[in-house]
């Protein structure tokens, strides 16, 4: 494979995309047997994915600007903390990647709302959202170094995602969906509380000061099994209540991964071996959504 390619396709951190994709496939499915349009669908995906990718290069350019990415940490090294990438190619390919989210972006809300009131909402809102994909970790002003990181991953990852998705789809919000938010955002946030458990030591050197640097690894574990179990408790409220055959529980069939995942991280002493668990609850919040999908199309 080409070098340059190789490069960017490391840059892009494609083993985060599955975890991204939950948010879209969740409302959108949640959407299925009252409205669903598949351009639509098609479209909340492209742009998810480039508002995904627009975030790791941001990462990987503010982290390796900050010195955050250096030899202490334990994760995989950042494109341009490994020399594959110039600061200068990075802040190109932000550049052209934000200019993407923005054509995705107006293509979707204009496929699915056209010309409305509501549509300036959502065209700020996605501003919001790159704003924020860039801010994490860029700037003085970056959240991430002040805690809040887990806040707007919660929100825009669960919440926003979820419950945008399903009203682009309907153009109603529907209150028990803001419970499928709210699992998709607990079971987000508990993989950048991983990331940050990960990193914490390395985090606290480079004034990095993520929740998991101010509260420490004990209660950071206690944040943990918090997250996996409030968003199970939400997606069981929603299932129990909506749904009318037993195919719509086909979700609760990845439970038990949820919690035996959570119970092998609290058992976790060495940092580097959270690392593991990062794809695992990722790709375990994946498989819910796909069920819960399957779930509500053989409704």
């Amino acid at each position: 494979m080409n070098t340059k390619l190789s490069a960017w396709l490391h840059a892009f951190r494609l083993r985060t995309l599955p975890l991204a994709l939950s948010s879209i496939i969740t409302g959108s499915f949640a959407a299925y047997n009252q409205s669903f349009n598949g351009l639509v669908f098609g479209l909340a995906i492209l742009t998810t994915l480039l508002l995904q990718i627009l975030s790791n290069l941001a990462n990987d350019f503010g982290d390796s600007e900050k010195g955050t990415d250096n030899d202490d940490r334990i994760g995989p090294k950042r494109a341009i903390q490994a020399g594959l990438l110039t600061f200068s190619e990075m802040k190109t390919a932000i550049t052209v990647n934000v200019i993407l989210c923005l054509v995705a972006g107006i293509a979707l809300i204009y496929q699915a709302l056209g010309v409305k009131p509501i549509t300036l909402f959502f065209f700020i809102l996605g501003l919001a959202a790159i704003a924020a994909a860039i801010k994490y970790t860029v700037g003085k002003g970056a959240y991430g170094y002040s805690g809040l990181g887990d806040v707007f991953v919660f929100l825009f990852f669960g919440v926003v995602g979820v419950n945008g998705s399903y009203y682009l789809q309907t153009q109603q919000f529907n209150p028990l969906v803001f419970f499928l938010g709210i699992t998709i955002g607990c079971f987000s946030a508990g993989v950048l509380n991983l990331n940050n458990m990960r990193d914490r030591e390395s985090d606290a050197k480079a004034n990095k000061n993520t929740l998991v640097v101010k509260i420490g690894l004990r209660f950071a574990k206690y944040y943990q099994s918090a997250l996996i179990l409030f968003g199970l408790g939400a997606a069981f409220y929603y299932v129990f209540y909506t749904a009318t055959a037993w195919i719509a529980y086909l979700p609760v069939l990845v439970f038990p991964m949820f919690l035996l995942l959570n119970t092998q991280i609290t058992k976790v002493e060495d940092p580097k071996d959270f690392d593991p668990f990062l794809k695992k609850l990722a790709l375990c919040t994946f498989a819910f959504s796909i069920l819960f999908a399957l779930g509500q199309v053989f409704l």
